[in-house]
């Protein structure tokens, strides 16, 4: 009987597990200037690749991303940090899809009154530094963080001095601990601060 039990299993047909995903958030409320990071854990590696979707409270959002799965646990960092201009604040949802499994959380996003520079200007501060573009140029992109209140320069710290467009050679420095992530957005802004007050750039 034990030999029929035996040759009656190997006949069987064998039965796979679907694999597990979830996501596994760095944290549940997210400022603007904060990057999105989350991991994507597995139950097993199939071959297959995982597909992101990122959502807000309408069912907008980015179309399917695709992302490798080699490891049990795959780190997802954003590389570019949230924006104003772009994300209104509310909830967001990640949803992910992989080998017929599926997950999804809820995070928020809001305003914590904190100076957030958009991230193209570290595009143009770039070509700045590297001496591509000109001291006039780069006062212009100043001009337009001043003229949308994304750095509050308050009337009474203007001072009425003559434009020379010579910014200190010091600003280059502060731009590039900027880009670096040395400093902080706030902290770059007071540089930008000093050049309105000290009549280096009018606007």
């Amino acid at each position: 009987m034990l030999i029929i039990f035996i040759i009656g299993m190997v006949g069987m047909p064998t039965v796979f597990a679907t694999p597990t995903v979830t996501i596994q958030m760095e944290k549940m409320v997210y400022t603007f200037g904060e990057k999105l990071f989350y991991v994507i854990e597995v139950s097993e590696i199939t071959g297959e690749i995982a597909t992101i979707y990122l959502r807000d409270e309408q069912g907008k959002g980015s179309s399917g991303i695709p992302i490798s799965i080699t490891e049990l646990k795959t780190p997802v960092p954003s590389t570019y940090p949230f924006e104003k201009e772009i994300f209104p604040v509310g909830k967001y949802f990640v949803y992910v899809e992989y080998s017929g499994a599926s997950d999804s959380v809820e995070f928020e996003l809001i305003d914590s009154g904190k100076i957030v520079i958009p991230f193209w200007i570290k595009q143009v501060a770039y070509f700045w530094i590297s001496d591509q573009i000109s001291d006039e140029s780069f006062a212009d992109v100043i001009e337009f963080l001043i003229k949308n209140e994304i750095i509050i320069v308050p009337e009474t710290e203007k001072e009425s001095i003559e434009n020379n467009t010579q910014i200190p050679s010091w600003i280059k420095t502060n731009t590039t601990w900027w880009l670096e992530e040395k400093i902080s957005d706030a902290d770059f802004a007071l540089g930008i601060q000093y050049l309105i007050k000290t009549g280096i750039i009018v606007v």
